[in-house]
């Protein structure tokens, strides 16, 4: 069985790792500059290294869809710059999951399609997809709906170590994000990190940056362009969180229950 899923940022790759261990077989579309922070837990960072590791499973850019399968086969995750998801054209996947975490959507026709599961905020179950796995930290967190809509997103970043808001660092205005910082590296309060158009992005506490944008990348302002952990742990730069890995239990429950009941058919 194929799934497709549209975004290899860490909430769209904690999905990918618990369905790869669970046995099926993956493809992971992109935009040609992603902007994942958390880029070690990232299966998008492939776009730019060639390739990626993320807690021990290999990602590798590929450029169609043969070079996709082959990947495949070999045990291994593609990654495709597809942002318009032309590769659903090309090969028919079981289940597309969208990670894109675009908070907006638009209807889709779900007649003929395969089985659609949103990811948090701006999808409608019965709309623009079959099924949604709650986002939000909280009670509901990776809860599947078939109805309804996920709640709205507050735009308050969750605790990290009773951290909320002040740890998301974004960008002050737009430019060339440039950094000699790097991921896991400790911070000391008010260091400067990172230039973003002249302005000097600075850390507001003491502790470990866990996430940090590619130096080079072109920002718009108020992008996400860091995350300050004030747990001194390098494991947490590494490992997918635990919001991502029960939004995926979210998505297994998902597919299996649609299998449950189609056999994945959806026509």
């Amino acid at each position: 069985m194929i799934v497709i899923i549209q975004g290899g940022g860490d909430l769209g790759s904690g999905v990918v790792l618990r369905l790869y261990r669970a046995g099926f077989s993956i493809i992971i579309t992109e935009l040609a500059q992603p902007l994942a922070v958390r880029r070690l837990v990232s299966f998008s960072e492939a776009v730019y290294a060639g390739e990626t590791i993320v807690e021990e499973v290999k990602g590798v850019l590929v450029k169609n869809i043969h070079h996709a399968l082959q990947i495949i086969e070999g045990g291994e995750i593609p990654i495709i710059v597809d942002p318009e998801g032309k590769i659903c054209t090309e090969i028919v996947p079981d289940v597309i999951i969208d990670a894109r975490m675009k908070k907006t959507e638009n209807h889709r026709d779900l007649m003929h399609s395969p089985l659609i599961i949103g990811l948090g905020p701006g999808f409608i179950a019965g709309d623009n997809c079959h099924a949604f796995v709650e986002t939000n930290r909280g009670h509901f967190l990776g809860r599947v709906y078939w109805t309804g809509t996920p709640e709205v997103d507050t735009g308050i970043p969750g605790l990290v170590g009773q951290v909320g808001a002040e740890r998301v660092l974004r960008s002050p205005n737009k430019g060339i994000f440039l950094t000699q910082c790097k991921i896991g590296d400790i911070v000391e309060e008010g260091q400067g990190i990172a230039e973003i158009g002249g302005m000097m992005v600075k850390t507001p506490f003491y502790g470990m940056m866990r996430g940090l944008l590619r130096s080079g990348v072109f920002v718009n302002k108020n992008i996400k362009i860091g995350d300050v952990d004030p747990r001194i742990d390098y494991r947490l730069c590494t490992m997918v969180s635990e919001k991502s890995l029960a939004v995926a239990g979210g998505v297994v429950e998902a597919i299996l229950t649609n299998y449950h009941f189609t056999g994945f058919s959806r026509q």
